[in-house]
């Protein structure tokens, strides 16, 4: 296998820098052929791009606010990721829910990382979710991406304990500490088995 891996992310590009650091790392480009090329984000100011060109990264943006669907954003989204020819294509925080078409374009080899144990707390607020139901722990997932929300395969998860007292910006904190260990982890995992 040879090709790039494209990262989407619509914030400060955390997971992003993770993944791209432990591809430098662990060398991935010797082992495994692949390279972390470009990083895509919906939002101009993310603070992700400009962390991702400071990492080597080449930088795209495609403002989902300039379209009239979902299904022409995601066209021109698609367009745009093609350019690097993906292996693969990594969901960092990117905040945008993505058309079935989109999916099945990248099947496959579309990841994403979420900040709960799927299938527990699909979607937004899962930290808030958690320590409302009275979990024990809480954690992340990383897993492949269908059509339907948070629910694809899971390649990995890691666990993290929930606190007596938490507010739900410190459980955040420590999960997201354990992401940008277990994302790298996962995505390599997926390049080893291919």
């Amino acid at each position: 296998m040879s090709g790039n891996i494209v990262i989407l992310v619509s914030g400060g590009g955390s997971n992003m820098a993770a993944i791209a650091r432990a591809a430098q790392a662990r060398r991935w480009a010797e082992r495994f052929g692949v390279r972390v090329a470009a990083v895509v984000s919906n939002k101009p100011d993310a603070g992700g791009l400009e962390l991702g060109r400071e990492l080597g990264l080449e930088a795209a943006v495609v403002d989902h606010r300039g379209f009239d669907s979902r299904e022409a954003f995601d066209a021109a989204l698609a367009d745009t990721i093609d350019r690097w020819q993906p292996v693969l294509v990594v969901l960092a925080g990117f905040m945008r829910i993505l058309t079935p078409g989109f999916v099945a374009r990248y099947e496959g080899r579309l990841v994403n990382i979420h900040p709960s144990l799927l299938p527990a707390f699909p979607g937004l607020h899962t930290h808030r979710r958690a320590i409302e139901a009275g979990c024990q722990v809480a954690g992340a997932t990383v897993h492949l991406v269908t059509a339907e929300l948070d629910h694809g395969p899971i390649l990995a998860q890691a666990v993290v304990p929930v606190l007596a007292g938490d507010a739900p910006e410190a459980l955040a904190a420590r999960v997201l500490s354990q992401e940008h260990r277990l994302y790298p982890e996962a995505i390599e995992g997926w390049l080893a088995a291919r």
